[in-house]
C-alpha cells in the first residue's frame, strides 16, 4: 500500500507518518495479497481537536473513516479499530454470499481466512437486520414545512413529498447543525 499522509494546521512528523503507516500497514493480514491501494491520510488540528480521516480505495471497496479525538494518536488507534470492522463486515458479506451461491466469486478469496494463526469466524451480523417497519403517506410540502415538521417531532431526517416536483425528498439535521436535503437526480 501507497501512502499519502497529508496535514491541516499540523506539520506531519516522520514520527506520525511512521505511526500512521504502522498502524493501518496491519490491516494488511485480512488480505491474501497485499492491496495495490493509495491509502489517503488527512489529519487536523483545530482548537484543541485532532481530526483523522483514512480514505483506502480498493478494487471493489472503499474503506473510510474519519475519527475526532484531543489526542492526534488516540484518534489514529480509533481509525485502526473502524477500518477493522469495515473489513470484516465485508469479509462476512462476500463470503457469505459466496456459501449462498456456490460461485466462485474474485470478492470471496481477496480475504484471508487466517489471521494471527486463528482460523476467523465468519461472525453473523445482526445489525443488519431491520427490526421496525413504518409506512406513512408523504404529505406534499416544500422543504422549509418539512424542517419544520422535522423538528416538531425530534428527529434528525424527515422524508416527504416535496410540492413543487412532486419527488421523494429528505432534509436532514447535520452535524454542525445547519439542514441539508437529499433529494433524487
Amino acid at each position: 500500500m501507497n501512502y499519502n499522509v497529508r496535514g491541516e494546521n499540523i506539520e506531519v512528523t516522520p514520527a506520525i507518518r511512521e505511526y500512521v503507516e504502522k498502524k493501518i500497514g496491519k490491516l494488511e493480514r485480512y488480505f491474501n495479497n497485499t492491496p495495490d491501494a493509495n491509502v489517503l491520510v488527512n489529519l487536523k488540528v483545530n482548537n484543541n481537536t485532532s481530526k483523522v480521516e483514512v480514505t483506502i480505495p480498493m478494487q471493489n471497496l472503499v474503506l473510510r473513516a474519519e475519527e475526532e479525538n484531543a489526542d492526534m494518536y488516540a484518534a489514529i488507534d480509533l481509525i485502526n479499530d473502524k477500518l477493522e470492522r469495515q473489513i470484516r463486515k465485508h469479509k462476512t458479506k462476500v463470503n457469505r454470499k459466496f456459501r449462498n451461491n456456490l460461485s466462485t466469486t474474485p470478492d470471496a478469496f481477496a480475504f484471508n481466512t487466517e489471521v494471527d494463526g486463528v482460523v476467523d469466524e465468519f461472525e453473523d451480523d445482526n445489525d443488519i437486520e431491520v427490526v421496525r417497519n413504518k409506512r406513512f403517506d408523504l404529505k406534499p410540502m416544500d422543504s422549509e414545512e418539512a424542517i419544520l415538521q422535522m423538528n416538531m417531532l425530534g428527529h434528525s431526517f424527515f422524508v416527504y413529498t416535496n410540492a413543487d416536483t412532486n419527488t421523494t425528498n429528505v432534509v436532514y439535521r447535520r452535524k454542525d447543525g445547519r439542514y441539508g436535503l437529499i433529494e433524487p437526480s
